[in-house]
């Protein structure tokens, strides 16, 4: 009998690996029933990943959407999974061990059967609780192998990497080549070995189509014994995704294995209603570039998950850089042109930094800092200049082990900066905190919900939480979508950001003898709060007084453009007016591609006015602060 090999749709993953957004609720309830009648899928990857943190972006329940659109493939019989960071589960930061633990719970109960964990630095450490949570939950633990191209990543280094996790107790193995960069030949390789030691252990396949291998690779990957493989399917497949069904389905069939016919009847409708989202509004997300495979990518080693993101951060920084060198009298960039230098950026710096799989969060972490090494240069300043708190966790250890040596330069660098490295398991450095949570719940007379699935999404996601809760996410999603249709259509008009229940107040406070006024706003802001309790979703923003009233000695100037916060946890206290600072203090950080950036005072001072609200954009050049 010919080995069965079964597939599953990656329909979340499909819209992430494309553009920013991913269907609301009603959307998915409408395909599900169209996907179940394809009768190719035995699984579907339905959540995790960035889904959770995109449903609250947009005003959304992300839990209400997990259990209705998980149920009719859980009364179908067709197994759902999700994608989950390890240590810093489904967000780009470490999160609790007791958050990590309920959230195995709450996923299992909203309808998730398998949780496909990955650590981006492929430390077990940081998969062991992962392995455990998920189990504990009711829940199938799939441990994922982070792949990629380098000398220490080597056959033998994921098969002694897979050994160790099934001994952790880990159900089943996730080949995760999520750049797609994986040679044929060498993920074959490592599944053969898997195979060979564990032949009960169910192995799965994922790849990305972006640099060209994709469909080499799953024929090599089922000739090797694998049992599921991922797939997408039209108009989200190939480009930076992954390759569509019918191609898999073909080549496996005429290959000898046995795989499940499509009704294509079905694959039509699916086809036409994920269209029909596109054009609805997710297309205005959706760079078109990403559409397209691009063999460049097989030297940067970046995943296709990342490039929605990648080309949304490129345009963002393309326009302040341009802004930069036209006040200059100085030539500008093409999107193309600065494409080019990221690639050859990270390739520069990969191996300098020890070689972190290219995956999230650290596949942005090395984007973003070759991406500001190469803004840096063209300014006429030093490479590695601008290094944000995230990056530097990850350099000194705090994430995780990397899998190389950190370069001469680097260890330098962390010394010059009295970064001290960190050998201990990570999760130590995270305490429990869900009773800080639940007293911010209790404070706001907010429901924990069933299964204490919204107490889990606050703490999971602080920030984009307090904003859903507010009203401000809806409000902001719909005014920038309004935006995005009207600069398509001159014809449409701007819709106003309605006010209601986080419209701005006001009072006046005194500093010193000075008066100054203070706008109250409520913004999506700092992890936990500035007090820890929940108190840290109403930011101030001060206004100075007229300039003849003011005694302004230095300015704290904005580094690069981004979103102004003031603080990043809750183990730090927020600055204000009247603070006295020593030059080289922290001043506030500037949020830009999902990395924290310290801002510190290059003088002593008090502060005397702080001009802009926690959650402000700003750009290069900006006053944050002033100093008296």
């Amino acid at each position: 009998m010919n080995k069965e090999i079964k597939f599953s749709l990656l329909y979340r993953d499909m819209w992430q690996s494309s553009g920013k957004y991913v269907p609301k609720v009603e959307q998915l309830e409408k395909v599900a029933p169209a996907i179940i009648d394809m009768g190719c899928f035995d699984r579907v990857e339905t959540n995790g990943g960035g889904f959770e943190q995109i449903n609250l972006l947009f005003g959304e329940n992300p839990n209400i959407a997990n259990r209705r659109w998980t149920q009719p493939f859980n009364d179908a019989g067709i197994q759902t999974h999700m994608l989950e960071r390890a240590l810093n589960g489904i967000r780009m930061s470490p999160v609790p061990a007791d958050v990590r633990k309920l959230m195995f719970k709450v996923k299992k109960l909203q309808g998730t059967d398998i949780a496909r964990s990955f650590c981006g630095l492929n430390d077990p450490r940081n998969l062991e609780n992962s392995i455990k949570f998920a189990k504990e939950g009711g829940m199938i633990s799939q441990a994922a192998l982070s792949l990629t191209i380098s000398e220490v990543h080597t056959v033998e280094y994921y098969t002694n990497l897979a050994h160790t996790l099934i001994e952790m107790g880990a159900d089943e193995i996730c080949v995760k080549d999520m750049a797609g960069i994986g040679r044929p030949a060498f993920i074959g390789k490592i599944i053969k070995n898997i195979k060979s030691a564990h032949p009960k252990t169910t192995v799965q396949y994922h790849g990305h189509s972006g640099p060209g291998f994709s469909m080499a690779s799953i024929l090599e990957a089922a000739r090797a014994g694998v049992d599921y493989v991922d797939v997408a399917m039209e108009p989200l497949s190939w480009g930076t995704g992954h390759a569509d069904v019918l191609a898999v389905q073909g080549m496996l069939k005429d290959a000898g294995f046995a795989v499940k016919e499509v009704n294509m009847k079905a694959y039509m409708e699916v086809r036409a209603m994920t269209q029909e989202f596109i054009d609805d509004f997710l297309g205005y997300y959706i760079n078109p570039k990403n559409r397209h495979m691009n063999s460049l990518l097989i030297g940067s080693g970046l995943p296709g998950g990342m490039m929605g993101s990648l080309m949304a951060d490129l345009g963002n920084n393309l326009e302040s850089l341009n802004k930069w060198l036209t006040k200059r009298n100085k030539p500008t960039l093409s999107q193309d042109d600065l494409l080019i230098k990221l690639f050859e950026e990270v390739e520069y710096i990969w191996p300098k930094l020890g070689y972190p799989p290219l995956v999230t969060p650290f596949s942005q972490y090395v984007k973003n800092l070759a991406l500001m090494n190469v803004l840096q240069v063209i300014k006429g300043r030093e490479r590695w200049s601008m290094i944000a708190d995230n990056i530097w966790d990850m350099i000194i250890g705090k994430s995780g082990k990397l899998p190389g040596e950190l370069a001469p330069e680097i260890k330098e660098l962390a010394k010059e900066k009295g970064k001290a490295f960190f050998t201990g398991v990570p999760q130590e450095q995270y305490p429990d905190n869900l009773d800080v949570f639940r007293k911010e719940m209790d404070d706001n007379g907010w429901d924990y919900g069933q299964d204490d699935e919204e107490l889990f999404e606050l703490a999971m996601h602080p920030e984009q939480y307090r904003a859903y809760k507010s009203g401000k996410a809806k409000a902001d999603f719909e005014a920038d979508l309004a935006e995005k249709k009207a600069a398509k259509d001159p014809k449409l008009q701007k819709v106003e950001v309605p006010a209601g229940a986080f419209e701005p107040k006001s009072m006046v406070i005194d500093v010193n003898g000075e008066k100054f006024k203070v706008g109250v706003s409520y913004n999506d802001i700092v992890a936990a709060g500035s007090n820890g309790n929940g108190a840290g979703n109403q930011a101030a923003k001060v206004e100075a007084a007229p300039a003849a009233n003011r005694n302004v000695a230095a300015e704290v100037i904005a580094p690069l453009e981004g979103k102004f916060m003031l603080t990043k946890d809750t183990s730090e206290k927020a600055l204000k007016v009247g603070d006295t600072v020593k030059e080289g203090d922290l001043i506030c950080y500037i949020e830009s591609m999902k990395t924290y950036n310290a801002v510190v005072a290059e003088n002593d001072g008090t502060v005397l006015g702080i001009l802009k609200a926690n959650g402000d954009n700003v750009d290069e050049d900006d006053v944050l602060v002033q100093l008296a």
